[in-house]
């Protein structure tokens, strides 16, 4: 009950500081992502579809962004190739799901099969389209509003907010013994966690392999006095993402750390051997994780795929089955239906709709309600004329943020550039084994970090572009009040 007071005091907080400073509130209703899905936070008022706290607050942002952004002369500036692929983005979003709604034909079977009831069409249009979109609001109201270094520091404190929060929920649930003591990691992180946190462990593992070199990236934005406590935070997020228990989420924390060491930390490539054996005598049950499937001791078995055509036995003691967690018996299948259709695909929920989900269950106690591979959905679900603008669009994103994160003086292009390619670079690798390209909460901290990289590259190509920038003293640069760029109407010129 007291908890739930203080979080009602909270919101309502947020909500009115609005009016007096709605980036300020946009930054709390951000920092909320770290615990909306908390069991304590309430998922509906009175009932009522969409009405929550999360949608009120962002509401009264909304209202106080709409009063202030003429007056403080807020500008949308992005370049018209990437305004181009972000529309073909939210085009494909709909059109996976007019496809999917069109024919729920395999949906209707699976749902008869649980005999459950299948989800209206009401509550589809709130969870795809509605959601989808609401989840990108925060980072267009950034990209839009940051117009000053101190605006950038407190959106990225606020992004990187939710994953310490996050990492703070895990090791509270999560008993440092189950890494350090053989602790049965696996079994008790997928049972918890879900529970007491709401994220499932394969999605917390991912945000905080990334979230972990985001928060080390961004000490650049403190003081030297305070630098140590940043990198204490750091700390912190990937403890939280080790007791996790994601193997996946073990190998891309080593992948972004490594190629952001290649780019611009290499005196610490020095240290990973050092922090590597610290790792393997401090962890033996996150080692043990990471190493299941590799030798006859951590295989794993199913019964049902065991006496199906498609069992493999394992090879070089190896078991794929193990290692990718069953993934390897799904993607085939995927990569058939997709031969079926490879332009357009099959729309949103296709494992299910096209009926692999219960093939796969039946026959096999496998259970892949979609691919578990973020590009194997999107060419499923979108076909590859969709799945082809977005994963440009995020290859577009990996490549300025290393283009900022290279600057050798601008504090803001480094922090910038290194919070943004700390979680795109693990959202992308993750995806080999989960993940989804369309929007949803637990990708709102990345979208921030991705609208802070493009407003602050937009600043600075702006500057190089008119032979004012010098990377020595770009902090001080990088703010200064822009001239108005003319505009077009109706073929001619004029300057607003």
């Amino acid at each position: 009950m007291i908890r739930l007071s203080l979080l009602t005091l909270f919101l309502g907080y947020v909500s009115l500081y609005a009016f007096k400073d709605w980036f300020k509130s946009l930054c709390g209703l951000i920092l909320i992502i770290g615990f909306l899905e908390h069991p304590d936070m309430p998922k509906s008022i009175g009932g009522i579809q969409g009405l929550n706290p999360w949608n009120i607050v962002l509401l009264f942002v909304l209202i106080g962004w709409y009063r202030a952004k003429e007056r403080e002369g807020l500008s949308w500036d992005l370049p018209k190739y990437i305004n181009f692929l972000l529309i073909i983005y939210l085009i494909v979003i709909v059109f996976s799901f007019l496809h999917m709604l069109r024919d729920q034909s395999g949906i209707y079977a699976w749902y008869a099969y649980k005999k459950t009831v299948p989800p209206s069409t009401v509550s589809l249009i709130s969870e795809y389209i509605v959601n989808a979109f609401k989840w990108l609001i925060p980072a267009a109201l950034l990209y839009h509003g940051c117009n000053s270094r101190e605006r950038l520091v407190w959106a990225t404190a606020a992004l990187l907010g939710i994953y310490i929060l996050l990492a703070i929920q895990v090791i509270k649930w999560m008993p440092l013994s189950t890494i350090t003591s053989g602790g049965e990691l696996s079994e008790r992180s997928l049972k918890i966690l879900m529970n007491e946190v709401g994220f499932h462990r394969v999605n917390l593992s991912m945000m905080l392999a990334g979230a972990a070199w985001g928060v080390f990236s961004a000490r650049v934005f403190v003081k030297s006095k305070y630098v140590k406590w940043v990198i204490l935070l750091s700390g912190m997020v990937f403890m939280g993402q080790a007791l996790t228990g994601g193997r996946t989420g073990y190998v891309t924390w080593a992948v972004v750390g490594f190629v952001l060491a290649t780019f611009k930390w290499r005196k610490y490539l020095v240290l990973a051997p050092i922090f590597v054996a610290l790792v393997l005598m401090a962890m033996p049950s996150a080692v043990d994780r990471l190493t299941q499937g590799f030798g006859e001791d951590s295989f794993e078995d199913n019964s049902l795929l065991l006496e199906s055509e498609y069992y493999e036995e394992p090879e070089g003691g190896i078991s794929l089955y193990t290692v990718t967690s069953g993934r390897n018996i799904a993607w085939p299948f995927v990569l058939a239906k997709i031969e079926e259709a490879p332009w357009l695909g099959y729309g949103r929920l296709a494992m299910v709709n096209t009926g692999l989900t219960e093939y796969l269950w039946t026959t096999m106690r496998e259970s892949f309600p979609h691919p578990h591979n973020v590009y194997l959905e999107i060419i499923f679900e979108a076909g590859l004329l969709g799945a082809i603008p977005i994963i440009l669009l995020f290859l577009i994103f990996i490549r300025r943020s290393l283009s900022l994160f290279q600057e050798k003086h601008c504090v803001a292009c480094i922090g910038a550039g290194g919070v943004a390619f700390s979680l795109v670079g693990a959202f992308l690798f993750a995806g080999i084994g989960s993940q989804t390209f369309y929007p949803r909460e637990g990708a709102v901290g990345m979208w921030c970090a991705i609208a802070l990289m493009m407003r602050v590259y937009q600043q600075r190509e702006y500057l190089i572009k008119t032979g004012q920038w010098r990377s020595e003293d770009g902090d001080e640069l990088l703010w200064k009040k822009r001239e108005p760029e003319p505009k077009r109407r109706f073929g001619k010129r004029r300057l607003t």
